[in-house]
């Protein structure tokens, strides 16, 4: 298992360490220690514990456990008083609070396990500026006239693909389109120092992104607060917009909805991110992915859980979901003039059915379908995936 986190990439199998492939001199003992932290990142690791993973229950001083310790700090630059990575917990023991992901390194893939690989690994990933100076991660994948599709919550370019939430939808449309998606602010592999996202920094991502591909005219896709977003833009630039495809959007978000219940959710929800995120054992993060697909199996929830953890960090996490609470696009329903197809779910429990309905009402000769469904968007082993898919496919013919 390989671990990412930061610019780093921890190889057990090698024994190495790097930062952005450069090696880093380690010492065994070190390697084995900030090893034993990372796999058990989920845990606060007594002295007792730490001592038994990394030294086998040998008898050592208070010394050498501190002097190990502050040299794993000094390999992955974790220096200070801050503690960034590898936090001491007084009285308690230790635990690495950085955000890490994990990849198999397995060289035994499935058929499809490679053909999906061989397909991602074709992507274009290149980086582009905003207004204001934030660095932007897009890619492209696929051949065929251009979709871009507006980032939403949770994306990340180096894992969507594969992504069992993402991944189907983005495949399939790959077959007939050049796929066009980036990474918002604080998200994914643009720039996680942010000093705040808000709808006005989403749209101006959108429009940077877009900006840097060159393309002239092209499909616009927005899904959940990316459909948002995409109305923006296609009112401003509708000579850019072929059709525009919206799926489990909204116009205004919790806090512009006039309602105290959905007032009461959006803070539920910031509660819930507080308290468990990227914890695959939170019962705060499982519920808030339960809005997501209800009734999922764990390991799609753990799958979820673990993609969100990759996806971005928790204060970033916080600022994203206040910032597509307060989105209020109501007022350019009218203005949409491109041709534009709405996808709901009838029993959505993130976006209530109601607000895909008010979507459709309010953008002039739009196309509105149903998918009984009860998750935000379909998923690809459901009956309301291929509802969705051919409806898809024939409003998208001739697309250029």
């Amino acid at each position: 298992m390989l671990y990412f986190f930061e610019d780093l990439l921890l190889d057990p199998g090698r024994r190495e360490l790097s930062r952005n492939g450069n090696l880093i001199a380690i010492e065994p003992l070190v390697f084995d220690l900030l090893h034993f932290l990372v796999r058990q990142r989920d845990h606060v690791i007594s002295k007792d514990e730490l001592i038994a993973g990394v030294w086998n229950g040998r008898i050592i001083s208070e010394s050498t456990l501190t002097s190990r310790i502050n040299a794993a700090r000094q390999a992955i630059g974790d220096n200070g008083k801050r503690q960034r990575l590898i936090k001491t917990l007084s009285r308690r023991g230790f635990r690495f609070v950085g955000e890490a992901s994990e990849q198999n390194s397995s060289k035994e893939q499935t058929t499809e396990t490679k053909k999906r690989s061989a397909q991602d690994a074709s992507q274009a990933v290149t980086f582009c500026k905003t207004t204001d100076g934030v660095n932007l991660a897009h890619a492209s994948v696929g051949s065929g006239p251009p979709l871009v599709r507006a980032a939403h919550w949770a994306t990340s370019v180096d894992y969507d693909w594969e992504d069992p939430l993402t991944g189907p939808l983005l495949q399939h449309i790959a077959n007939r389109f050049r796929v066009i998606r980036y990474d918002g602010r604080g998200v994914g592999l643009s720039d996680r120092n942010v000093f705040k996202i808000t709808f006005a920094t989403m749209f101006d991502d959108l429009e940077a992104a877009i900006n840097s591909t060159r393309n002239e005219r092209f499909v616009l896709l927005g899904i959940s607060g990316g459909a948002a977003t995409s109305i923006a833009y296609a009112v401003k630039y509708p000579e850019r917009v072929s059709k525009l495809v919206l799926l489990g959007g909204y116009a205004r978000g919790r806090n512009k909805r006039g309602s105290s219940q959905d007032e009461e959710e959006a803070k539920a929800f910031l509660t819930m991110l507080q308290s468990g995120w990227g914890n695959e054992h939170s019962v705060f993060m499982r519920a808030f992915c339960s809005f997501f697909v209800p009734g999922a199996p764990p390991e799609l929830i753990k799958s979820f859980i673990d993609f969100q953890r990759v996806s971005t960090t928790g204060e970033n996490a916080i600022k994203l979901r206040t910032a597509v609470d307060d989105i209020d696009v109501f007022d350019l329903l009218a203005k949409v003039s491109v041709p534009t197809i709405v996808f709901h779910c009838t029993r959505d429990n993130l976006v209530p059915f109601g607000q895909g309905q008010q979507l459709a009402a309010g953008i002039p000769n739009s196309k509105f379908v149903r998918l009984t469904s009860a998750n935000h968007v379909p998923l690809s082993d459901e009956p309301a995936w291929t509802a969705f898919i051919n409806e898809l496919d024939a409003f998208l013919q001739d697309s250029s």
